[in-house]
């Protein structure tokens, strides 16, 4: 069964069999925090000790959007969902830099940006974050440097080197560009950083770049219209509340 923002109200299910929960996540939480309150609800509101939750491909703290959660033996298919496509609609501000390419940490720097328009965009967007390319990690990742991740490292003020991997993103579309912010529709790859693409963005446009907001729109086939918060998600499975008399 798939779980989405369409089901008025949820009968008695088997929560150990394979289900698939859409989730519009909240910002400032984790994917872990998700996962966590999803099988803190389910024990506590359905009366079930042991119940396996896992998600479908990691959302950045500070991103909101879809998060696909698996729950029961549907756990064992969350590789598939990691490997779909995503889709995201990120703000990128022009003007500054932060280390970790979003407002994880302080925006630092005075870029010159008036040369950048919505022309120069879409043309630096066609030319350089089109089809499969090469792109570095940003140090503020999870990725795993010598048993470390690199986001430890970084805050503890140690050099990082990351290495290049290949994505690829099938389309990238300029919505809006306004006061040095610029709003972009990006299919991708799994594995894409939209952090690195919002900073080498500012780089290619001679300037500086971060990624100041970042919603994820799709994941594979599901979207965020399908999705539901944690609170709905919680009232559903809730017991009713026996009638008074």
């Amino acid at each position: 069964m798939i779980l989405t923002n369409d089901i008025v109200q949820l009968p008695a299910i088997d929560f150990s069999q394979g289900h698939v929960l859409l989730i519009n996540k909240d910002l400032r939480w984790t994917s872990f925090d998700v996962v966590n309150k999803v099988r803190y609800m389910i024990k506590k509101h359905c009366g079930i000790r042991k119940i396996k939750v896992g998600h479908g491909g990691t959302l950045d703290p500070l991103a909101t959007g879809v998060l696909v959660v698996g729950i029961g033996k549907e756990t064992k298919n969350l590789m598939t969902y990691q490997n779909e496509p995503k889709e995201y609609v990120a703000e990128i501000t022009f003007g500054a830099t932060t280390a970790s390419y979003d407002l994880e940490t302080t925006p630092e720097g005075n870029f010159e940006t008036a040369h950048i328009t919505a022309e120069t965009i879409k043309e630096c967007l066609q030319t350089h974050f089109t089809g499969t390319i090469q792109q570095t990690p940003p140090i503020f990742s999870a990725k795993s440097i010598n048993g470390q991740r690199a986001y430890v490292a970084a805050r503890n003020g140690e050099h990082v080197e990351m290495k290049s991997q290949e994505i690829t993103i099938y389309n990238a579309e300029l919505l809006d560009f306004a006061e040095n912010k610029a709003y972009i529709c990006i299919a991708c790859s799994k594995g894409t950083y939209i952090r690195s693409i919002a900073h080498d963005l500012g780089q290619k446009l001679n300037s500086g770049a971060y990624l100041s907001a970042l919603k994820r729109t799709k994941s594979g086939g599901f979207s965020v219209e399908q999705c539901m918060t944690i609170e709905e998600f919680e009232k559903l499975i809730q017991p009713p509340t026996p009638s008074g008399g």
